[in-house]
């Protein structure tokens, strides 16, 4: 079942890339392979969604999917999930669907636009479930190939240059990435890049500079997928180039990779080494918060104010990160706690943000620009519109009662308790997010309506259908979060060796 949620998509890309031009030219026809396109990329989302039905919450991988691959090398064909990885998939999943569904303007190519996007699908989820660091790595490195052609050949702006500099950037965060796998697998007895045998035996103990230098290739990858500060510089301009789509899987999926790499090899491999730098990356952590909501404070334009709160989120999620794994004894459960909520912070982040980069390619599409200030007053004109991007901006600000907040209230309990004063510091962060996101509302869609914008169409169903399924979720989450909650601590109380 869970081989299924990865190749559907990725089979079904292939059979578009080969579809003859002639079957999808004419009136129509775009209409008909996006709906086509959704089908198919709804059918990970039934997969996983079996795959949470029958999820017991062991604290073990379960519904394991394993077959010899290179077996000289100890590489492996290997999936299952956890607590950690299910809830991602499924985010993942959903993201995609909306993505695919949501209006975009695809300039007459939409064959090749939709086989990346469903390649894409299928390779994030894989990654999620992968339990082979080669597999891993060939899914993490994959991916950049997709993202560059999306905002590469359908952005705007200068898309070809930021599409180059995500590719460059992120590849270059991939080596160090390589060389630490390899580091890694070479100290392991029998050779092996079976994540689950590596988790048991722990091959590297803190202290030596081995170990360091693996650490620090790992950390170099995945702090620049993340993204952290200062290795951010990559995602404004990848995300305001980029189609609306593009970016919501962007933010939503593919930083996740990053954050998702700390927990699954970082932390889970070299426990010890995380443990001893653990203060430095809160500190890290806490400086990503507030620059992060500073500069996205100091934006006019839209969408580049939302690509720098996702470095603001991901900053709390780093956060919860370093105080699960820090050396404290007797605070096992505050650690547990940070876990589970930088972990529902990954979760409610995709929701959320991705929704909100959906919301700014439906103004782009309807003002033809991304400037607050050119706008103004649209409540009168598309409360469809207001009312959704209101919800998800009052998420993303941590509002009670919508996701973020508890993920967020998790992450900030769990770091009072290990790092106190930098919990206070963080908490600036929110301050300083509440105060860019309504000044947001308050130019998009409060004063006078302008004279050019009497005409501005609100949602259309479709648009609608997709940000109303992911508002629904961050109301289901921030208001009865007890399902998706279990899921995640039957992982986390088990890793940081709660009772």
């Amino acid at each position: 079942m869970l081989t299924a949620a990865i190749f559907v998509p990725i089979i079904a890309s292939v059979g578009f890339a080969i579809l003859p031009r002639g079957r999808t030219a004419g009136p129509g026809a775009e209409r008909r392979v996006q709906v086509l396109a959704t089908v198919i990329s709804a059918l990970p989302l039934v997969l996983v969604a079996a795959s949470w039905l029958g999820f017991r919450g062991t604290g073990a991988f379960e519904q394991v999917e394993a077959v010899d691959w290179i077996p000289t090398l100890g590489i492996g064909y290997r999936v299952g999930v956890d607590g950690l990885s299910l809830p991602l998939a499924a985010m993942t999943a959903v993201v995609f669907v909306v993505a695919i569904a949501f209006p975009v303007d695809l300039r007459g190519r939409p064959v090749p636009y939709f086989a990346l996007m469903l390649f894409l699908e299928g390779i994030s989820i894989g990654l999620f479930l992968a339990l082979d660091l080669f597999l891993f790595f060939v899914f993490w490195d994959v991916s950049l190939v997709a993202m560059y052609f999306l905002i590469g050949a359908w952005g705007h702006g200068d898309a070809q240059r930021s599409a180059l500099k995500f590719f460059l950037y992120t590849f270059a965060g991939s080596l160090p990435l390589l060389l630490a796998i390899l580091g890694l697998y070479l100290v392991t007895e029998p050779r092996t890049f079976d994540m689950a045998q590596i988790i048991r035996q722990q091959p590297l103990p803190a202290g030596s500079p081995y170990a360091i230098l693996v650490f620090i290739g790992f950390f170099i990858g995945f702090a620049i997928k993340t993204p952290l500060v200062p290795v951010h510089t990559w995602l404004p301009p990848a995300h305001v180039d980029a189609p609306g789509p593009a970016s919501a899987i962007l933010a939503g999926v593919l930083l996740k990779m990053g954050t998702y790499g700390f927990v699954r090899i970082l932390m889970a491999m070299m426990p010890d080494t995380w443990a001893q730098l653990s203060l430095p990356i809160a500190i890290l952590a806490v400086v990503a918060i507030v620059y992060g909501a500073l500069v996205a404070l100091a934006q006019t334009n839209l969408k580049r104010a939302i690509a720098y709160t996702s470095v603001n989120h991901m900053g709390y999620v780093i956060l919860g990160l370093a105080v699960a794994g820090a050396a404290v004894t007797g605070q096992e459960a505050a650690r547990a706690i940070a876990l589970t909520g930088a972990t529902v912070e990954m979760v409610a982040h995709g929701l959320i943000t991705g929704g909100l980069f959906l919301v700014s390619g439906a103004i782009l599409a309807r003002g033809g620009t991304y400037e607050m200030d050119e706008y103004g007053g649209l409540l009168t004109r598309a409360r469809s519109l207001t009312g959704l991007t209101a919800v998800l901006a009052f998420a993303s600000l941590g509002l009670p009662g919508l996701a973020g907040f508890v993920a967020e209230i998790q992450v900030f309990v769990g770091t009072l308790a290990i790092y106190p004063v930098l919990a206070g510091v963080g908490l600036l962060g929110i301050v300083i997010t509440a105060a860019l996101f309504l000044r947001m509302l308050q130019k998009l869609f409060l004063g006078s309506l302008p004279e050019r914008w009497r005409s501005f169409p609100d949602l259309t169903r479709v648009e609608t259908a997709g940000l109303g399924l992911l508002v629904f979720l961050v109301v289901l989450i921030g208001v009865a979060p007890a399902w998706l909650l279990g899921v995640v601590d039957s992982f986390a109380g088990p890793f940081v060796g709660r009772p």
